[in-house]
């Protein structure tokens, strides 16, 4: 935990999104599969890509495909992985069980919502309006040329957005990358261990909390 993170009321939750609000796996791996196939590539199980979310796109295909792609080949499938996910958002995707009830339990709290997120920021924007309307969050921010976590900037632009000091925030996710990106920008620092990553790693990475189910966020952020 930052030593810099000062107690007080939580005023603003600001949520990561695969492996966090949402369960996204699926339609993250057909996408890429699709790819890897239409490049003629070998493809992977869930639980090898699984591995690889969570620091952005660009990531994601990197490690998806054979070692020593060239920059160029990586930078074309990249543009064929955000062009097929486009099209291909909400096949599967949906908001982990219980998840609108917490929101909904937060927002009445009077506790600002927002969404930071390394997908893509144009497919946040879509997907969050889908799956939990336009007005449930102050701000959706994802990785845009810049911008991606664990850079704290993106975390304190949605902090600004939402009018709130980022000591008086809980930035929450399933993996270190969301822990070390709390940790730098000095807001709380909450694990869940529903996500892509395993409560070790949030353990690790010395969240301030982890939560094992969905319903302990409310108590938690508004207790």
């Amino acid at each position: 935990m930052s030593s810099s993170v000062r107690s007080g009321p939580i005023e603003a939750a600001l949520f990561d999104l695969d492996g966090t609000l949402v369960d996204s796996l699926t339609d993250i791996a057909a996408s890429m599969n699709h790819v890897l196939s239409e490049l003629g590539h070998p493809q992977h199980d869930e639980a090898t890509l699984q591995g690889f979310i969570g620091e952005g796109a660009r990531h994601l295909v990197a490690q998806s495909l054979p070692a020593n792609t060239s920059d160029p080949a990586i930078d074309d499938a990249l543009d064929r992985y955000k062009a097929r996910y486009r099209t291909h958002l909400l096949v599967n995707t949906r908001p982990f069980e219980g998840t609108l009830a917490m929101l909904d339990a937060l927002a009445a709290r009077g506790i600002k919502l927002g969404v930071v997120t390394n997908k893509p920021h144009r497919a946040a924007e879509h997907m969050t309006t889908a799956l939990f309307g336009k007005e449930r969050f102050g701000v959706v921010l994802g990785e845009s040329p810049g911008r991606k976590k664990p850079d704290p900037q993106i975390a304190l632009d949605a902090a600004m957005a939402l009018g709130v000091a980022p000591e008086n925030c809980a930035f929450i996710g399933d993996t270190d990358i969301d822990i070390e990106t709390a940790h730098a920008a000095g807001m709380r620092s909450v694990g869940v261990s529903w996500g892509l990553r395993p409560r070790s790693e949030l353990e690790a990475a010395a969240a301030m909390h982890i939560v094992d189910q969905v319903e302990e966020l409310t108590s938690l952020l508004a207790g």
